[in-house]
């Protein structure tokens, strides 16, 4: 049980130091996951250290690379796979890159943000 919950934003450009500030302080990737906003994204990188849960969160345009944190955690290959795929998520350097092949969808990115075009 989580006796303390904290959300921390931050900037893409930012996220791979804050990661690796995390790993040396202890904590351990507990989940990441992406929702999709009218800018673009929003995406919570979710850490826990004796009971805390620490979130880094990230909105950011459509169209922003951010870099890869499976070089400090290993596992954060799954997810960030899942996000490239799903919605269309720009990332550099995933240790284990699927090339967009990690899922079998319908669409291409099918929870990607629509243009208003799309919509209509």
């Amino acid at each position: 049980m989580y006796t303390k919950q904290n959300f921390i934003n931050i900037e893409p450009a930012d996220l791979f130091n804050r990661v690796q500030d995390m790993k040396a302080e202890g904590y351990r990737l507990v989940q990441i996951c992406c929702t999709t906003l009218k800018s673009g994204f929003e995406v919570l990188y979710s850490f826990d250290l004796d009971g805390e849960l620490v979130s880094l969160r990230l909105d950011m345009p459509a169209n922003t690379e951010i870099d890869s944190i499976s070089k400090i955690y290993w596992p954060a290959f799954i997810y960030e796979n899942e996000m490239k795929d799903l919605f269309g998520l720009k990332i550099r350097h995933i240790e284990l890159d699927f090339g967009g092949h990690f899922f079998r969808v319908a669409e291409e990115t099918p929870w990607a943000p629509k243009t208003k075009a799309e919509v209509e």
